[in-house]
């Protein structure tokens, strides 16, 4: 950087007002222009004063600069003669020529990639030391707003979670099939995988605060209206075989169920993918899994309160009574998220508030002509989702995590209820078999920080998918060598399977940070539900094998299956570990274990 500046007077120090390296500066006296050099021994950086946010392209040509001393012990001149020095009495203000042209500001700003704002970049920081950065790196960027948006997720949790449990549970009570149910989740996931993307794509395209207290609204007038058309079908003559799919309330019921769920998903996908990154910071690794542990336990905690209390409910009341209740609490918890929300985005300076690139930077999209209808729009949204997700720069750990969703075989699911009650296993045994996975859940929450500390993100992840597969292939061993009809094989291979969820959870809290880190935020939620839609399809092909072979004979080839899956898992996310792309590294230059 070139700088040219008068000459005030002679002292062994200098002080200026920019925060720049000087290497060549250029006195110029009033009668003299020229012959005099000024080469200082060493790199000075210059102080900025309070302006110094501003960037360099705002500085102005010419500046006051005060205070300025001299060293006049490095000055040389072209020619005899003498210089003629200002009077002591006279102070000129000094002038400062920044040539602008020569300011090389491209390679500081390649450090800030498209919406990364500045206050998330952690980078090279050659003051702090080592202690001090990883201090640094898990402290969030906006701490208060992220406690706040713990509460919201909370309250939003434990009504979801209570939901959840309430309908299937109200309607195994009204029917004795369990078809309705089989039908309603069925209809569920096929929404999923068909409207997933469209929905991620409208959320990349709109204002994330208003967008996510819309879907709130949204999601809770499908809640009331699914209670209220079972508390509807209680009263109305009950209903024999299967005609209960052709009664209308059952297709009103279908209609907000799958509402609810695509709600459900595309907030979650929100909180997840773009909220709790901008919250807790992309670069800030061990923040951002600590927020993720965070998220992940309140999940499993409303889960087993939501369940708990519903079903304390309904143990002491009639379902309409319960489904009342369970109506009220949805709708008094709205105005209380509402809040929440609002205080998030107060508390973290109106982060949230930041246009995304797809509302700000990327290119308008072409004219849409009226014959276009809302097929057409929506299969657009279907293959932009497919295209980007395939396109993605972290597709193994995404993939890794689609093929942990065909493994619902040796999971705390309903195979496993069913299989173990055909086997005659007490069913405090079934209880204490899901509650002790639950519980696995929780720790996994606590353990995941500390992975991606030691580790590193990627390396974390790996080492819950070879844990997970590793004693899952115990598991399978156990069961075909020899016979869950005793009971130590099967509280080994029980046992087996509940330490397993450790490092399946694990790597569901590590797998969120990296593709958080690797997925751009104009982008998360389009690929994040698009991810999911396929995780679905995983579930609903996997579900099509168990009911083709439906015999508890065939467990054990359900369960050599699922055990493949997970080993593919493992060695499909160790592809991104061993042979990472110059993209992965840069995305994860910022973690120096990553890779």
């Amino acid at each position: 950087m070139v700088v040219s500046m008068a000459l005030l007077r002679q002292s062994p120090s200098f002080e200026l007002l920019f925060h720049c390296p000087v290497q060549r500066t250029r006195f110029l006296p009033p009668a003299v222009l020229s012959g005099v050099r000024n080469r200082f021994p060493s790199c000075r950086w210059l102080t900025l004063t309070s302006s110094s946010s501003r960037r360099l392209n705002s500085f102005t040509s010419r500046c006051s600069i005060t205070n300025t001393d001299v060293c006049h012990e490095f000055v040389t001149t072209t020619d005899e003669e003498d210089l003629p020095s200002p009077p002591e009495d006279i102070h000129p203000i000094p002038i400062v020529h920044l040539d602008t042209t020569n300011i090389a500001v491209t390679e500081s700003l390649s450090l800030l990639t498209e919406c990364t704002y500045v206050d998330t970049v952690l980078t090279a920081l050659p003051v702090l030391s080592e202690e001090e950065q990883t201090a640094l790196a898990a402290t969030p960027a906006h701490p208060e707003g992220l406690y706040v948006l713990y509460a919201s997720c909370l309250v939003g949790n434990l009504v979801e979670q209570l939901w959840n449990f309430a309908w299937p549970s109200a309607i195994a009570m009204l029917h004795p099939s369990l078809l309705p149910v089989a039908v309603m989740g069925f209809v569920t996931k096929l929404a999923i995988i068909i409207c997933g993307p469209v929905v991620g794509k409208f959320m990349d395209h709109s204002p994330r605060v208003p967008t996510y207290i819309s879907l709130n609204v949204v999601q809770a007038a499908a809640q009331v209206l699914s209670a209220g058309m079972i508390m509807h079908a209680y009263t109305v003559p009950s209903t024999l075989g299967s005609s209960i799919l052709l009664q209308p309330w059952f297709f009103a019921l279908i209609f907000a169920g799958a509402i609810d769920t695509l709600c459900g998903i595309a907030s979650g996908v929100a909180i997840e993918r773009d909220w709790v990154v901008l919250l807790a910071g992309i670069n800030r690794p061990i923040a951002l899994a600590q927020a993720n542990a965070v998220l992940n336990r309140i999940d499993l905690l409303c889960e087993i309160a939501g369940t708990m209390l519903f079903g304390v409910l309904l143990s002491r009341y009639d379902p309409v009574t319960c489904l009342k209740f369970a109506a009220t609490l949805m709708i008094g918890s709205l105005p209380t998220m509402t809040a929440l929300i609002w205080l998030t985005n107060k508390f973290s300076s109106g982060v949230l508030d930041r246009p995304k690139c797809s509302q700000s930077s990327s290119a308008p999209e072409g004219p849409r002509s009226e014959t276009d209808s809302i097929f057409d729009l929506g299969m657009e949204a279907i293959k932009l989702g497919w295209k980007e997700y395939i396109q993605q720069p972290v597709l193994p750990a995404s993939l890794a995590y689609v093929l942990l969703c065909f493994n619902i075989v040796l999971t705390p699911g309903s195979l496993m209820t069913a299989f173990l009650t055909q086997r005659c296993v007490n069913p405090s045994v079934i209880g204490g078999f899901s509650g002790l996975c639950a519980v696995m859940g929780v720790a996994a929450t606590f353990l995941s920080a500390n992975l991606v500390k030691r580790f590193g993100i990627l390396k974390a992840g790996a080492v819950g998918l070879f844990f997970q597969a590793s004693l899952l292939g115990v598991a399978v061993a156990v069961y075909w060598s020899s016979s869950l009809s005793q009971k130590s094989p099967l509280f080994f291979f029980l046992s087996m399977i509940v330490l397993s969820r450790l490092g399946h959870m694990s790597y569901g809290v590590v797998g969120a940070q990296i593709l958080q880190t690797g997925i751009p935020s104009s982008k998360a939620n389009l690929i994040g539900a698009t991810e999911i839609s396929v995780a679905s399809l995983a579930e609903s092909l996997m579900l099509g094998v168990a009911i083709a072979a439906n015999d508890a004979s065939h467990f054990g080839f359900l369960a050599v299956l699922s055990l493949l899956s997970v080993v593919a898992a493992s060695l499909i996310f160790c592809r991104l570990l061993r042979n990472p792309t110059d993209e992965q590294r840069r995305l994860f230059s910022f973690d120096p274990l990553a890779i």
